[in-house]
């Protein structure tokens, strides 16, 4: 019997930097296509938990050993990604430190997440809108 086609699975996170004031967040410049600004992120390996993903791609492209804190949310568009449907649960972490670009991610940003550079890759400006929500009242943003 054939395996079922489904959606690639894929794990992002929001760092906030805990050692600085105001809790800015990580961003990186992606190396490979799609361009724009990005949540440090990427796919889910077999054999791994959706956490570990998050934890591990944290890791490789930004340095920072992170400490996953909250599921933001599903983001699950067909369109979310040009390379095909992709569905992310994205976290909300904290992490202390200085990031360094590394693996995928061509440079890196500390930004406050209300001054975000352009362009944003995949559907991160709703989700870093869904993020400042979940920061102003403490509850996920409602589904759309």
């Amino acid at each position: 019997m054939a395996r079922p086609v489904t959606p690639l699975l894929a794990a992002d996170t929001v760092i906030e930097l805990v050692d600085l004031p105001g809790r800015p967040i990580v961003l990186i410049e992606r190396r490979y296509p799609p361009p724009g600004w990005a949540l440090p992120g990427g796919f889910v390996e077999l054999g791994e938990t959706v956490e570990q993903a998050a934890v591990r791609e944290a890791q490789e492209e930004v340095g920072l050993k992170v400490r996953l804190v909250a599921l933001l949310g599903l983001y699950s568009d067909p369109g979310r990604d040009p390379r095909g449907h992709t569905v992310t649960a994205v976290y909300v972490a904290e992490a202390r430190g200085t990031p360094e670009a590394a693996d995928d991610a061509r440079s890196v940003r500390i930004v406050d997440s209300a001054a975000l550079p352009h362009p944003l890759a995949f559907d991160h400006a709703l989700v870093l809108e869904d993020y400042r929500h979940f920061r102003a009242t403490g509850k996920p943003a409602p589904l759309r």
